[in-house]
């Protein structure tokens, strides 16, 4: 069965970096679009970043442009979510999504 786990949430400063994982199985991962949303405490669960299945082509939302970088590795089956320059407005537990299927999440928390 399809299955994302994603990892590398923690928590940090306001500045910071870090590095989000989606590992992903069930599937032939090379053959699928692969998007990042997020969703902070009470807050609807927002788009935030895309890449296309041959990671050619990527799309990020306004809010995190110039910051985060999204990649995916096809031999890895792995997805990637760089983000960098963290801001407190980032907290949020970050999801991995393939069509109707999604990851557990993983918290990130950005603060001082």
């Amino acid at each position: 069965q399809v299955q994302l786990v994603e990892s590398g949430g923690g928590l940090v400063q306001p500045g910071g970096s870090l590095r989000l994982s989606c590992a992903a199985s069930g599937f032939v991962f090379s053959n699928y679009n692969i998007r990042w949303f997020r969703q902070a405490p009470g807050k609807e669960r927002l788009f935030v970043a895309f890449i296309s299945f041959s990671g050619h082509m990527t799309e990020y939302a306004d809010s995190v442009k110039g910051r985060f970088t999204i990649s995916k590795d096809n031999i890895k089956n792995t997805a990637y979510l760089d983000m960098n320059n963290l801001k407190p407005e980032d907290t949020a537990v970050y999801y991995c999504n393939r069509d109707n299927d999604w990851g557990q999440g993983t918290q990130v928390t950005v603060s001082s």
